[in-house]
């Protein structure tokens, strides 16, 4: 059984698959506490890996994200190879502090302040831009570098910072701005 705050079919709004219609299966809990944690996910019901696929299986795109919380804390080998038999395409938004399972897709790894990475591929690293020093997070290996304002609050702040070190790229929380779920 896992731990699922909610499932639901919308479009990716951060990082480098913006735009793509994707389910997301959101787990309750999260090791880290974060103070700009936008996101409510302690409640949920335990679901079998089952139940999961059903759900998911009810949308017709093939990308499902594993978000949170922190999805690390409860996926295995057995949900990721559930999800590659359904024809899905397996991504993974996580704060690295969990080891992975090595078959997910697409790794997003939102590193925090003082946590230490466990996982052993990154495709894509996103930071939460709230004027710490980001420096350290260039020498992740990832195909991608973003800097993202903190809740939409602090852009300006992030584009002037991108544009004295354009090392980074820009992620925008779309789903936000355009107000969808």
């Amino acid at each position: 059984m896992r731990k699922i705050n909610e499932i639901f079919y919308s479009l990716q709004g951060e990082g480098a698959h913006t735009g793509t219609p994707a389910v997301f299966i959101r787990f309750s809990g999260c090791n880290l506490k974060c103070c700009f944690c936008d996101t409510s996910h302690e409640s949920g019901t335990e679901m079998t890996d089952e139940a999961i696929i059903s759900e998911v299986d009810k949308y017709p795109c093939r990308m499902v994200i594993l978000t949170g919380g922190e999805p690390g804390l409860w996926i295995d080998d057995a949900l990721i190879e559930l999800l590659h038999k359904a024809g899905k395409y397996v991504a993974i938004e996580t704060n690295g502090t969990q080891p992975l399972p090595e078959a997910i897709d697409w790794v997003t790894c939102s590193p925090k302040e003082g946590s230490t990475l466990r996982v052993k591929h990154i495709d894509e690293v996103k930071v939460v831009y709230t004027g710490q020093d980001v420096s350290p997070y260039l020498s992740i290996e990832a195909k991608e570098h973003f800097l993202q304002p903190c809740s939409c609050q602090n852009t300006e702040e992030v584009v002037a910072y991108i544009k004295a070190h354009p090392q980074w790229r820009l992620s925008l929380q779309t789903h936000k701005l355009i107000d969808i779920a």
